[in-house]
């Protein structure tokens, strides 16, 4: 991999993290409907193998700790 292609794959990384932050932070205040696929999505993303396998439950756990609106909604 060339150093241009470096910086475009850091700066790609780079706006999908800060994407992902910006989802987290406003995510009480999103349509159940939308959580909801953002997280399947999310989970499907982030499953890489069988060590991945309780990403969902890790997930979810993490945003009920984060933001206890989630579940009265």
């Amino acid at each position: 991999m060339s150093h241009s292609d470096q910086v475009v794959n850091d700066i790609a990384a780079r706006y999908f993290l800060v994407l992902g932050a910006a989802a987290a932070d406003l995510w009480s205040e999103l349509p159940k409907e939308l959580q909801h696929t953002l997280f399947e999505r999310a989970v499907v993303l982030g499953h890489q193998g069988e060590e991945d396998e309780s990403l969902r439950e890790q997930l979810a756990k993490f945003l009920h700790d984060h933001h206890a609106r989630t579940l009265a909604r």
